[in-house]
């Protein structure tokens, strides 16, 4: 029988057989590491996320708070009416009393019989047709009254309605600012973890120091009230962001617009969108220090333009009043107050 022997392996195999192993080893080893972290633009994009959220939680609030306010105002004058009116309508019943008393006292006689005896049956006649139009003139101002009654209790009613609403919606949304705050401090908590590098790209410094302002050119604001409210709110420079705040100690974005034009005797709207149509909306090209922009569809965020491409603002939580560019966050919107 003829013998087999198995052939030599030759260098090539060898290698292909070495170069298998290899690999094997680096796709085991690959697939035990674990996943990669998230980019650091996806920190940020979160972050960026929950600032906004934020933001609206703080416009929503502020926007049921004002209404809360005026609501209050218009119960507090609707009752103020009713009292007004209760005072006449007494007034009314002590005189109405008197003149029954009167008819009460001339014995209750029947118009003839009283007429009969009378010494004067003309002055009788004149004195009880008299009597009769006093009676139906209060009696005519008194059905008013209780009409007008009936009205301002249904407008109490209805406000007092209206506000059990507005204070649980109130409410609901200071609820749900303290979950976004929560989300806020986990969110810091991930950028204070990131490489100093990259925190510091996303946290920019605050220029509020007045040897570090910007070039802010030489742009005149549109008006003294304008310049009046730049003015303001270069004094809040550095002063911290605080929920729901218009200062002076603390602001957020849309309570920093409003404290400073009211500086200026101008009393804004106290929302951010609110203030978005408080005055003529300008092209941001022509736009001048002191105007308004709001940033987004939903004008959730505000600030100042101050002048070549800068503008004011309380940027988010952690952060001072400061300078930032114009174009920070797209879709700026300009409104000349």
């Amino acid at each position: 029988m003829g013998s087999h022997r198995r052939q030599a392996a030759s260098g090539f195999d060898r290698g292909a057989a070495v170069a298998v192993s290899v690999l094997s080893a680096a796709a085991a080893a690959l697939g035990a590491l674990p996943a990669l972290a998230a980019p650091h633009d996806d920190t940020r994009a979160e972050v960026d996320r929950l600032y906004a959220q934020a933001e609206k939680a703080t416009e929503a609030y502020n926007k049921a708070a004002e209404r809360t306010d005026a609501l209050r105002e218009q119960v507090g004058a609707a009752q103020d009416r009713v009292a007004r009116q209760q005072e006449r309508i007494n007034s009314l019943r002590e005189a109405l009393g008197s003149l029954a008393g009167a008819q009460y006292r001339s014995g209750g006689l029947d118009p003839s019989v009283a007429l009969l005896f009378s010494d004067d049956p003309a002055d009788y006649l004149d004195k009880a047709s008299v009597l009769d139009r006093i009676s139906l003139h209060h009696a005519d101002k008194l059905a008013d009254l209780q009409e007008a009654m009936r009205e301002l209790a249904q407008e109490r009613a209805e406000a007092t309605r209206d506000l059990g609403e507005l204070e649980k919606s109130r409410k609901a949304v200071a609820a749900h600012k303290r979950t976004v705050e929560q989300k806020l401090a986990k969110a810091r908590s991930l950028l204070n973890s990131l490489p100093d590098a990259d925190r510091a790209a996303y946290d920019r410094t605050s220029r509020s120091g007045r040897a570090d302002l910007p070039d802010l050119g030489a742009a005149e604001p549109a008006s003294g009230r304008a310049a009046a409210a730049v003015a303001a709110a270069r004094s809040a420079l550095g002063k911290p962001y605080v929920w729901g705040a218009a200062g002076p100690g603390g602001f957020d974005c849309s309570g920093l617009m409003h404290w400073s034009y009211a500086q200026a005797g101008v009393a804004l709207p106290r929302t951010s969108q609110g203030q978005r149509f408080a005055g003529r909306q300008v092209p941001l090209s022509q736009a001048r220090p002191g105007d308004l922009v709001t940033y987004r569809s939903d004008a959730s965020h505000v600030a100042m333009y101050m002048g070549n491409g800068q503008v004011i603002h309380a940027p988010y939580p952690g952060a001072p009043v400061r300078y930032d560019p114009v174009g920070m966050i797209p879709g700026a919107t300009v409104t000349r107050v």
